[in-house]
């Protein structure tokens, strides 16, 4: 990076391909963060957990986070940065998160913004549909579970739950079904605000490496 580079803020827009309607965000971050940063930034804003491996591929390269024993990069996406790039507007690339479900995201460039020293970076200003569990099996998998999770579906597994609650009394099995349910039922919805809380609880702490993703969602 380019320390007597101005920093900027770059509008992404990214959604994620295969699953109709489509999930989308659109989020603001500023160039000087690095691939790490976005990489974060992206599994806050969709709530997930960064329990599987990840890349960016950008220009025919990868890039991501090596692990001991596992995939290897031969960048440091730590220390690579956005304004590294000198993205155009509108230019594209992607982002792959589990490769056994892979859900591949396609980002975009939209616009580049003054610094708004008022607000903090990452922010998420736009988006659609909650995200899909990322271990349900990928974007053939997820789709079929939505025509399965029907309304009248719903409510009849919640009778089941019910039922089944009466005779062995196992709450946290029955917490667990309910909880389930509840994604299915409101996937429609979108909570803008709790991301940016999220975001910034992570982003602005000066020990985030040592937080993990799920602690910082467990808060909500």
């Amino acid at each position: 990076m380019n320390s007597q580079s101005p920093i900027e803020v770059y509008q992404f827009r990214f959604f994620l391909k295969g699953i109709s309607p489509m999930i989308w965000r659109r989020i603001l971050v500023s160039s000087n963060s690095s691939l790490a940063d976005l990489h974060y930034a992206i599994q806050i804003t969709m709530e997930w957990s960064d329990t599987h491996l990840h890349q960016f591929n950008i220009w025919g390269k990868q890039y991501g986070l090596s692990y001991d024993g596992g995939i290897i990069f031969p960048d440091n996406t730590r220390k690579v940065y956005l304004q590294d790039f000198q993205f155009r507007i509108n230019e594209k690339f992607s982002y792959e998160y589990n490769f056994f479900d892979y859900w591949e995201h396609e980002i975009r460039l939209e616009k580049k913004v003054l610094l708004d020293c008022k607000k903090t970076y990452p922010l998420c200003i736009d988006g659609n549909y909650a995200s899909p569990p990322e271990d349900c099996g990928g974007p053939r998998a997820f789709m079929e579970l939505i025509d399965y999770y029907a309304v009248w579906k719903i409510e009849e597994k919640i009778l089941e739950a019910l039922e089944e609650y009466e005779v062995e009394k196992d709450h946290a099995s029955f917490k667990e079904t309910l909880k389930n349910l509840q994604y299915w039922a409101s996937r429609h919805k979108f909570d803008r605000k709790k991301i940016n809380r999220q975001l910034q609880r992570y982003f602005n702490n000066p020990s985030n490496n040592q937080l993990t993703l799920e602690e910082i969602q467990d808060e909500d």
